[in-house]
């Protein structure tokens, strides 16, 4: 049995919690590799990533390397001798990085490879309407989410979940899958499966503004799975329209109601608790919101202090 010495690569709090359980196993991790600080916000504060924030309170070997291919860089990474390399939510590595250790690279993706490779797979999952997703660990090559799969697990999407609830869900289910994906290495257990490609492989694209615009023209489960899949983070967006107004809106929840108007498609319907838009096949009920320059609040909230009149649209 092959004593592991691991180095880890991340930087979002989903990479945080699969090197937290790694550490409660007490599997040896002789660095962290994340990315270097950037300012952030408005006043352009030096921002760390929440792994190097949890590296630096678990006294861990802390990397931060600007270019993955610098010289000094890969001789501090030779330097640790570490055998086996674990990558969760980092950035491509170069081919001199992911073969240096000689048990591997590993990456934990969250989806059920080979669909939706990329950037943004718990989010399209939901986007795309999926009523199933997971996680899969597989070694490392020269294309992105593409190389031998090691394990993989799987759940349920709730119909109501949002992207943060499921985001939750898959860290902790990453979390298992990784320290089962150690135990076969340590033990040289490892099988390997080929991922197979096909035509109708769905992809998990970068999120950007236009794919995040709410498209009010699409049947009400597509609008409440976009709506859901960008909750919390980045949010849905669209414009309200009314009279002379216009206003930037986020919306982060909803709910689905299936009845038949003679509304125009957009329409703004709303009481002094509710607000509803109408689509082709029903209304999308708007339950949490964001106005520019306001927080993130309930709608009735928001009803309190606006009223719309019969002409408010969604755009």
């Amino acid at each position: 049995m092959e004593k592991l010495r691991i180095v880890f690569m991340g930087t979002p709090d989903f990479a945080v919690g699969i090197l937290d359980t790694i550490l409660k196993n007490e599997y040896n991790v002789v660095g962290v590799i994340t990315a270097a600080d950037k300012p952030a916000g408005r006043g352009q504060k030096i921002k760390y990533s929440a792994v190097k924030e949890y590296a630096l309170a678990n006294n861990l070997h802390l990397l931060q390397p600007a270019n993955l291919k610098d010289e000094s860089f890969l001789d501090e990474l030779k330097a640790l001798n570490a055998n086996l390399q674990i990558v969760v939510a980092f950035r491509m590595l170069p081919k001199v990085v992911w073969e240096m250790p000689s048990l591997g690279t590993f990456n934990l993706h969250a989806s059920l490879l080979p669909n939706y490779r990329g950037a943004a797979p718990i989010n399209w999952a939901i986007i795309n309407g999926e009523t199933k997703t997971g996680v899969t660990t597989f070694f490392i090559d020269d294309k992105i989410d593409t190389g031998a799969m090691i394990l993989s697990s799987e759940t349920e999407i709730d119909p109501d979940e949002n992207a943060g609830q499921l985001h939750d869900r898959l860290m902790n289910l990453g979390s298992t899958t990784v320290v089962e994906t150690l135990s076969l290495i340590e033990k040289g257990k490892v099988n390997t499966t080929i991922q197979t490609e096909s035509a109708d492989i769905k992809t998990a694209y970068k999120l950007n503004k236009e794919n995040c615009k709410i498209d009010w023209t699409k049947s009400a489960s597509e609008i409440h799975n976009l709506i859901r899949g960008l909750s919390p983070y980045p949010a849905s967006w669209c414009f309200f329209k009314d009279k002379e107004q216009e206003w930037n809106v986020k919306i982060y929840e909803s709910k689905i109601i299936s009845e038949n108007h003679s509304y125009t498609i957009g329409t703004i319907v709303s009481s002094k608790k509710e607000l509803k838009i109408a689509v082709k096949d029903g209304f999308i009920q708007v339950l949490n919101l964001q106005f520019p320059g306001k927080k993130k609040m309930k709608t009735a909230e928001l009803l309190n202090g606006i009223s719309f009149s019969e002409e408010a649209k969604a755009v």
